[in-house]
């Protein structure tokens, strides 16, 4: 979006990301049939990629944000893990109610003591309005260029793989299979989404993988607290003062939570795994070279640094990488004819013409 921003402006990022919307809901339905591709071995494995890769995140904040004058400072430490350990405490020796929003206590209580080390700054609310309407497109009517409506919907089609994944951990948590349909309803929902953004100022959406971990940990698998929660998040969109409020957690006290958090991703993830690793050597080939390329590019993102930027789009992110990886040695091991299989269908075919 940089990029475009710089050669076309900030009208041809909205422009390409309404196109890039309304491309993702039309082939909705063509993405719905990979279905096929995801069994239990690459959906988990997908999902252990997931929460691998947002750990680095996690520290990052937790130590007071990538860059930061302060990182890690004495007070950051503190205040990270401290929240990690409040929450891990409340989540052990509390029940029902109270544990399930563990994760938003710690993140009051930890910025409370941000408040009290004088760590917080409340200009933001100060200067915050207490009502404001939204206006779409804010910043100018969108232009298309098509340079830079190809590289958005790429980005897009990009965002669904880690959506895919994002879609089965939700499936193993609340028990419930997913089929095509299903899928194609995730994709051309998350298309609107992308529409909705470019029309009233805001970016691309995906689906957010963070949020997998909070549902595990919560135990809310609703879809009525959904409905609640949305309608909730749109009326305090209309009065920034509170949104403002939101901005003022400290980065490493949202670190502290965010361990946790993603930590449930990979715990998600190692339990969808535990079912299939000993079926056969291949599954364990398959998450082996996934989860050390998602995990690999992760750490060393300069790695394809060389390759175009067309291609780096798909191999800078390890989530991508590694799903990717996971899908096509799938397609290898388990999908395409092995040698070792037609023979056995071959004996297998011999056999019932001699019995019959």
């Amino acid at each position: 979006m940089i990029a475009i921003g710089g050669q076309y402006g900030i009208s041809a990022i909205y422009g390409a990301i309404i196109v890039s919307g309304i491309f993702i809901v039309l082939i909705s339905g063509i993405f719905g049939k990979l279905v096929r591709f995801f069994p239990p071995v690459v959906t988990g494995t997908v999902v252990t990629i997931i929460g691998i890769t947002l750990i680095p995140v996690a520290i990052n904040n937790l130590g007071g944000g990538q860059g930061a004058s302060d990182f890690g400072s004495l007070a950051n430490i503190y205040l990270g893990f401290g929240t990690l350990i409040f929450i891990v405490l409340l989540y052990r020796f509390s029940t029902g109610f109270v544990k399930s929003i563990s994760i938003l206590i710690g993140l009051f209580v930890g910025t409370i003591a941000a408040v009290i080390m004088g760590k917080v700054d409340f200009s933001a609310v100060a200067e915050a309005s207490y009502f404001h309407m939204i206006e779409p497109f804010y910043f100018g009517a969108p232009t298309f260029e098509w340079s830079a409506i190809i590289t958005m919907i790429l980005v897009a089609m990009v965002s669904l793989v880690e959506s895919t994944g994002v879609y089965f951990a939700l499936s193993d948590i609340t028990e419930k299979k997913l089929n095509e349909k299903d899928l194609t309803k995730g994709y051309r929902a998350e298309g609107l989404a992308i529409l909705l953004g470019g029309v009233f100022n805001a970016f691309q959406y995906t689906a957010f993988s963070q949020n997998v971990g909070l549902i595990q940990m919560t135990g809310v698998k609703s879809r009525r607290v959904i409905v609640v929660a949305a309608a909730m998040l749109i009326t305090l969109g209309f009065i920034p003062k509170i949104a403002a409020l939101t901005t003022i957690i400290p980065t490493a006290v949202l670190g502290g939570a965010m361990v946790a958090m993603f930590g449930m991703v990979i715990a998600q993830g190692i339990k969808m795994l535990s079912a299939v690793i000993t079926d056969s050597p291949e599954n364990s080939m398959i998450i082996a070279c996934s989860v050390g390329m998602g995990l690999g590019v992760t750490v060393v993102p300069e790695l394809f640094a060389q390759l175009p930027s067309g291609v780096q789009i798909l191999t800078s992110n390890g989530i991508v990488a590694g799903s990717v990886t996971a899908i096509v040695l799938n397609i290898l091991f388990h999908m395409l004819p092995s040698k070792s299989k037609v023979k056995a269908e071959q004996e297998a075919v011999t056999l019932t013409e001699q019995e019959a």
